[in-house]
């Protein structure tokens, strides 16, 4: 299953936008309602496997 699959399958209720940004260069950033969750840009690594759906989660548990 693909990440957008994942995140969609799990939050669609809660979510109004979900945009993955995958560029060459290097880029790869997850924001969920305008808000910058994951930028591997930022963290100079990959996303680790459930990184992206436990910042969503905290996010939405937030109440942001």
């Amino acid at each position: 299953m693909s990440l957008a699959s994942d995140l969609l399958k799990n939050f669609e209720p809660q979510i109004e936008s979900l945009t993955l940004v995958p560029s060459d260069g290097g880029r790869f950033e997850v924001s969920v309602n305008g808000n910058l969750l994951y930028s591997k840009l930022q963290t100079g690594r990959h996303a680790e496997p459930g990184e992206v759906v436990r910042l969503v989660r905290n996010f939405i548990e937030r109440g942001e």
